[in-house]
């Protein structure tokens, strides 16, 4: 398994899913945009609000996980890596991911308090594609 193919692949997908644990231990899934930052497999960052339901579950409990999946006719490839999410709020981070029409979402702009910034870093992973699956470590 090459990891600069999984990574190149993570990079084309519009959608990713980011899964967090709740106060009673079951999983909760949530689609996303793609990443706003990538650092190869190892760290990806992403905006939300900062009074959202996942920040706070991520509080709580920092395990977490990614996946990303792309359905062609005939083929399905997907990747779900696992790790540790933090919640970052300094202005460094929120400027390094801020995009013009991050208004629409944050009304204050970029100073918005209820902007953070979800950065996830990877410990190991799995690739599905072909029927076929393989565990990786980062």
């Amino acid at each position: 398994m090459n990891l600069d193919k999984i990574e190149n692949f993570i990079s084309k997908q519009k959608v990713s899913f980011i899964c967090s644990i709740d106060n009673e231990g079951y999983s909760n899934v949530k689609a996303m945009l793609k990443p706003r930052k990538m650092n190869g497999l190892k760290e990806f960052y992403f905006s939300t609000n900062t009074k959202s339901m996942r920040v706070s579950q991520y509080k709580n409990n920092p395990n977490a996980s990614i996946y990303f999946y792309h359905k062609g006719l005939i083929k399905y490839v997907g990747v779900m890596l696992k790790g540790k999410m933090e919640i970052l709020t300094d202005q460094n981070t929120k400027n390094m991911i801020w995009k013009k029409g991050d208004t629409i979402f944050y009304k204050k702009g970029i100073t918005d308090l209820d902007y953070c910034v979800l950065k996830f870093t990877a410990i190991s992973g799995r690739y599905y594609c072909n029927l076929k699956t393989e565990n990786f470590d980062i």
